[in-house]
């Protein structure tokens, strides 16, 4: 099923994203603090995790997450946690690698942000399934885009490549 970017206007989805990408990655660092912490046995607290979810929706959280946090003001600080949440450390060596040598950002394989976005799941093998991203980035009768194609492990759900 593909994730469209949502239709509300720019600064509500901005909001919103980023308040998800900030609670996400908030809970991602409290748990190491919490299971080093010493305490009384208790029910284990429900903690909704996307790590089960296919991995399409996955890269669509983080790409949707990822262009809100470059676009806004002082983004950068969140842009470089999502990918330290949602990238496998090789891929981010990978892309630091690929942004020094085009001068742009690997994430996006671009110099500036698009419009909007959509991921479309692919293929599955070898412990690695494959989601394609279209980048849109103009609008109009004759829109124009760009595609990518991200891989993502199975086992532990991160962002292990992306290609054009």
């Amino acid at each position: 099923m593909p994730q469209l970017r949502n239709a509300q206007g720019p600064g509500r989805r901005l909001i919103g994203r980023t308040l998800l990408a900030s609670a996400l990655l908030t809970a991602a660092a409290a748990v190491p603090a919490v299971a080093q912490a010493p305490h009384a046995p208790a029910a284990p607290a429900s903690v909704r995790s996307d790590v089960g979810a296919p991995a399409y929706q996955q890269v669509a959280h983080f790409y949707g997450a990822y262009i809100d946090a470059v676009t806004a003001e002082d983004g950068g600080r969140l842009a470089t946690a999502l990918r330290t949440f949602y990238l496998t450390p090789h891929l981010r060596s990978q892309l630091n690698t690929w942004e020094q040598r085009n001068h742009a950002d690997g994430v996006l394989r671009a110099q500036n942000t698009p419009l909007a976005f959509r991921v479309t799941p692919g293929d599955s093998a070898a412990g690695h399934t494959w989601s394609t991203v279209r980048l849109t980035w103009s609008e109009g009768k004759h829109p124009t885009y760009s595609y990518l194609t991200v891989r993502s492990d199975l086992r532990t759900g991160k962002i292990s490549g992306i290609g054009e």
